[in-house]
C-alpha cells in the first residue's frame, strides 16, 4: 500500500530519509524513502526516476527535486498557484 504523505509529511519523510544530514538523498537513500512510502519500483525503475529527478545533475535529490518526483507520481498535494 502506497503512503501519501501532506504538505510537511513530505518534508518529514525527506528529512528522516536524509541519512547524512545534508538536505539531499543520493540513491540509496532515495531507495529508502521510495520503500518507507510503499513505492515498489525496481532498481532500474529508481534509478532512471532518480536520475530524472536530479535537474541540475549534481548527483543528488533536493528536497524541491524530491517533491515534483512526489507530485509526479500523485503521492504530494500540488503547491496552490496563489
Amino acid at each position: 500500500m502506497t503512503t501519501r504523505p501532506t504538505g510537511d509529511d513530505l518534508h518529514t519523510v525527506f528529512t528522516r530519509a536524509d541519512l547524512g544530514g545534508d538536505q539531499r538523498l543520493d540513491l540509496m537513500e532515495f531507495t529508502l524513502v521510495l520503500e518507507d512510502l510503499g513505492l515498489s519500483w525496481n532498481r532500474a525503475e529508481t534509478q532512471d526516476r532518480f536520475e530524472k529527478a536530479d535537474g541540475n545533475l549534481d548527483g543528488f535529490i533536493s528536497f524541491e527535486e524530491f517533491r515534483a518526483v512526489m507530485e509526479e507520481q500523485g503521492l504530494a498535494p500540488r503547491p496552490d498557484p496563489a
